[in-house]
């Protein structure tokens, strides 16, 4: 159904958007080590503090991201509506979101509706209809390198991350959700 109905969106229109969690626990999954010999790596453990990315992504790879503590609420959306989101978008252009509540909050939508944005919910449980998702993963791998153990250092590492996605990462994620050619 949803495949169906995106066949007559222009994929340079469509914008996604979604959210992730960093933390300052976040370590390399994999690891090398010579044949033979055990590979030493520490992890940590105890507290940890965790950051809420929200982002979204056009197939020319332009991004629109803020951070915030916590989990995200439909306060911390509408802000990010309001600051972030809304200069970057045109009249005209498609915002395809998940179901959170917080993205149905009511205040946000009349925000995008007043500035010509259509707005797409995606259907549950579809992250492979998402190119941001992949987005996400790069950046999370980028994170994990980073071994980010502050909220000053995993900000910095955050930024880092989000500046290393391209224009040919954001075309290939489009492309292989479904959404034009390369």
């Amino acid at each position: 159904m949803w495949r169906r109905l995106q066949g007559g969106f222009e994929p340079s229109r469509l914008v996604f958007l979604d959210e992730s969690a960093a933390k300052t626990n976040m370590t390399r999954l994999r690891g090398r080590s010579p044949r033979g010999k055990r590979l030493h790596a520490s992890a940590p453990c105890g507290r940890w503090k965790a950051t809420t990315m929200i982002g979204a992504i056009r197939q020319d790879g332009r991004t629109a991201c803020m951070t915030a503590e916590g989990a995200l609420n439909a306060e911390i959306f509408r802000c990010y509506v309001r600051e972030i989101l809304l200069p970057t978008l045109s009249p005209g252009d498609i915002l395809v979101m998940d179901n959170l509540s917080a993205h149905k909050d009511r205040e946000a939508l009349d925000m995008l509706e007043q500035a010509g944005v259509k707005v797409r919910f995606l259907p549950a449980y579809s992250p492979d209809l998402n190119p941001i998702e992949l987005m996400w993963s790069k950046v999370k791998a980028l994170l994990r390198k980073a071994e980010a153990r502050t909220n000053e250092t995993l900000l910095l590492a955050i930024g880092e991350a989000l500046s290393r996605v391209t224009q040919k990462d954001a075309t290939h994620w489009f492309a292989h959700c479904g959404y034009g050619f390369i």
